[in-house]
């Protein structure tokens, strides 16, 4: 048995922690077994560059937890994009991405292959099973679901983004006091999340849960209203900006400050639309996706925002890499060593796919077919927890 392990696109806090149980359990219940890292992702497997995992990591497999990243390194490489993948070099001109990629893993020997990353990671990971298979090589490829934007469906909870709300929240604890620094502040949380809210909201909860912990001096205008989160913007919920603006300012008169939280696919079509109509590139990466980082969605809703808001100061901060980047908390953990021990039994027992709990089947925790897995699930805004919290926000006065 030959093991080897992947992980793709962005980073979040479950990699080096998923990596570190898959090790731990292999050692422990299969001593005989290889295992090997493959390198920056699919980037690595198409260049044949991967790391061996000696038997002393047997001894050391608690040291994952203790990092955030990942070990082996990350990539967004797409094996169906041919023209991406020969413009950067990982395969020359003719070849097909999906046969270097199978005929190194057929060259490596490796039996088992678990992809750790979001739909993009696990679709790829499907394509290739699907080619070998046809090939009639026998490889079992399981996926573990990693996003920070828990977007992927039929999976209720993704691997990482827990840790991800809660390290937003400690972020953004220290950087609303900037409010302090000038009257008629605008302070905008620019979170992430391309297509789904549910990162922005659960920050926005967990922040409120660390809000209400601490004790205030009104004594001095040390208020709580001027900590608080006044407005959230999700992609889910279409923003009447005129009624919010009004709100909105009614608060920034009250308290000399206002502090949003955005997820940063809100508005997108809005904000791609007027900047191909300024005669400006949008650009996007190998899957088609707008980069949001050049686009800068932020910067657009302060430029709105703070007009309307007279506001004398705008901060745009984004929580990004900041959570994405952090160890997993103990929650996550929780998880990932239930996914990584379902990830072994699944493929040492024969059956590939994805790894995570079924909301179609009663959120059992099964291995899910590749055919399954989509990307893109919106956040649910019906959520009783999500409805309060913006009950609590919009009674703010």
């Amino acid at each position: 048995m030959k093991i080897a392990f992947l992980t793709s696109g962005g980073i979040a806090p479950c990699l080096s922690a998923s990596i570190g149980r898959l090790t731990e359990n292999y050692l422990n219940n299969y001593p005989n077994a290889e295992i090997i890292g493959y390198l920056n992702g699919y980037k690595g497997l198409l260049l044949g560059n991967s790391i061996y995992f000696p038997k002393t990591l047997k001894r050391k497999t608690e040291q994952f937890y203790a990092f955030g990243g990942s070990p082996i390194g990350n990539s967004r490489v797409k094996l169906k994009n041919i023209e991406d993948c020969v413009s950067k070099g990982y395969v020359k001109e003719g070849e097909n991405p999906l046969e270097v990629a199978a005929n190194q893993l057929v060259k490596d020997g490796v039996t088992i292959l678990h992809t750790i990353g979001g739909d993009d990671t696990n679709t790829t990971a499907a394509d290739l099973s699907n080619y070998l298979k046809k090939n009639n090589y026998d490889l079992m490829v399981v996926g573990l679901p990693k996003t920070v934007d828990n977007d992927v469906s039929p999976i209720t909870q993704t691997l990482g983004a827990w840790t991800a709300a809660e390290q937003g929240a400690i972020f953004f604890e220290n950087v609303v006091g900037e409010n302090t620094t000038s009257d008629r502040q605008l302070i905008i949380h620019e979170v992430m999340g391309r297509h789904c809210g549910w990162l922005t909201a659960a920050t926005a909860l967990e922040y409120r849960k660390r809000l209400g912990e601490m004790t205030f001096i009104p004594e001095v205008g040390v208020v709580k209203e001027k900590w608080e989160i006044h407005s959230v913007f999700l992609p889910e919920e279409d923003i009447d900006f005129d009624k919010e603006c009004e709100r909105l300012n009614k608060i920034m008169d009250q308290y000399d400050c206002v502090n949003v939280f955005l997820c940063e696919g809100a508005g997108l079509e809005t904000i791609v639309k007027e900047t191909e109509k300024a005669g400006e590139e949008v650009l996007r990466d190998a899957f088609g996706h707008v980069r949001l980082d050049d686009l800068n969605p932020g910067q657009w809703f302060a430029k709105q925002l703070g007009k309307r808001l007279k506001a004398n100061k705008v901060l745009v901060q984004k929580s990004g890499y900041f959570g994405r980047s952090a160890k997993a908390n103990q929650q996550d953990l929780d998880l990932i060593f239930e996914v990584a021990d379902k990830a072994v039994e699944s493929a040492t027992t024969g059956i590939s796919g994805v790894v995570g709990w079924d909301e179609e089947d009663n959120n059992n925790l099964t291995c899910i077919a590749f055919g399954r897995i989509k990307g893109g699930k919106p956040f649910d805004t019906s959520h009783d927890w999500y409805r309060n919290m913006m009950q609590e926000i919009h009674a703010i006065k």
